[in-house]
C-alpha cells in the first residue's frame, strides 16, 4: 500500500513528480481536454472514487492530501470548472464528510495537508465546518495550505 493518499488529485498540478510511486492519486472524475489558452489538461487518477466514501480501512495512510473543489459558481463548461471542479450547493456537508473521511483513513499521528482558495468561500468558514483547528499553515493569501495532525 502507498503511504500517501491524494483524495482529490485533479491534474496533480502542485506535484514535482506527477507519477510519484509513494502517492495514490484519487479523484471522482477523469478528463482530457485542451483549455482555452491552448494548455492541455489531464485528470487521470489511479483510483476513481468519492472522497466522502473511500474504500480503505481506518488508519491506512501516513499522509493525506485534501484539495477539494473550492468554487461554487463557474460556468459548467468553463476552464475553471474543468480544471478545479465545482462544489455542490450543499458544500458544507460535502466538505465536512470529505474531511472526516480523510481523517478516518489517516494513521494515528498522521498528517493531513489541506489546500483551499478563498475566491468564493472564506477559509475561516471552511474551518468552522471542519470543527478542527490546523496545527500550522500560512496565515494570509488567497490560496491557503495548512496541516492537521491526527
Amino acid at each position: 500500500m502507498k503511504r500517501v493518499l491524494d483524495a482529490c488529485c485533479g491534474s496533480r498540478m502542485f506535484y514535482f513528480d506527477k507519477e510519484n510511486q509513494e502517492v495514490l492519486f484519487a479523484d471522482n472524475r477523469e478528463l482530457q481536454t485542451t483549455l482555452c489558452d491552448g494548455r492541455s489538461l489531464l485528470i487521470k487518477p489511479d483510483v476513481n472514487m468519492d472522497f466522502r466514501n473511500m474504500p480503505y480501512p481506518d488508519n491506512t495512510f501516513k499522509i493525506v492530501v485534501f484539495d477539494p473543489p473550492h468554487l461554487l459558481h463557474a460556468g459548467a463548461r468553463s476552464w475553471l470548472a474543468q480544471k478545479y471542479g465545482i462544489l455542490p450547493k450543499e458544500w458544507k456537508a460535502y466538505l465536512k464528510a470529505g474531511f472526516q473521511e480523510c481523517m478516518r483513513v489517516l494513521e494515528t499521528n498522521g498528517i493531513l495537508v489541506f489546500k483551499w482558495n478563498d475566491d468564493q468561500i472564506q477559509f475561516s468558514e471552511v474551518l468552522r465546518v471542519f470543527g478542527k483547528k490546523p496545527l500550522l499553515g500560512d496565515q494570509r493569501g488567497k490560496t491557503r495550505w495548512v496541516i492537521f495532525l491526527k
